[in-house]
């Protein structure tokens, strides 16, 4: 199965460890990371999956990003609307999504015991859906 991932480079340096672990988890699950995507942050990601979804090459895809708590709603609101999202894109393209985004609300501290789980996590979901 081939595997497309969108990440959001506004926290590059944690997305990049993000990245890492989901292509570990997916050569240990026998998928192929096929296409790669920065976007400027989670809001762009919806976006660069549909893209990356109409290509009949890719057959799952991930997102990994991570929305901080501000000091606003915002990033509420932008984490609903962009899970909402990603959601209707799986049911449009009937391909698997797995969603690494840490947040909304993230702390800090809650940010780096997360990359690895999330990451990985979100590989699983689209191996197991891929049935």
């Amino acid at each position: 199965m081939n595997l497309g991932i969108v990440c959001g480079s506004f926290h590059r340096e944690e997305v990049e460890k993000m990245l890492e672990f989901a292509k570990d988890e997916a050569e240990s699950k026998n998928l192929l990371v096929r296409d790669i995507v920065w976007v400027p942050g989670s809001m762009e990601a919806p976006l660069a999956l549909d893209r990356m979804l109409q290509s009949e090459e890719i057959q799952g895809a991930i997102v990994l990003g991570i929305i901080e708590r501000g000091e606003t709603d915002h990033g509420l609101v932008m984490g609903n609307s962009v899970t909402m999202s990603i959601i209707e894109l799986q049911i449009k393209h009937n391909k698997p999504i797995g969603l690494g985004i840490i947040g909304p609300g993230a702390e800090p501290e809650h940010i780096e015991p997360r990359l690895e789980p999330h990451a990985r996590s979100a590989v699983g979901a689209v191996a197991a859906m891929s049935g």
